[in-house]
């Protein structure tokens, strides 16, 4: 059985438990939202999905 989980997801969960911990500031955190969110739209955005691809299938090929 495969479980898939959306990086989004995964980040945010991450996101989430820094500011629980209090180690993000909101500041930090509304900081690296936007960062992603305009990286995204950038040319960049194709080589880091291709990247990340590539390591989800090396690390479920193990």
């Amino acid at each position: 059985m495969a479980i898939t989980v959306s990086l989004v997801a995964l980040f945010g969960l991450v996101l989430f438990f820094l500011l629980r911990s209090h180690s993000l500031s909101y500041g930090s955190a509304f900081t690296a939202a936007g960062f992603g969110f305009f990286l995204a739209s950038t040319g960049a955005a194709r080589p880091i999905n291709q990247l990340v691809e590539s390591l989800v299938e090396t690390v479920s090929s193990l």
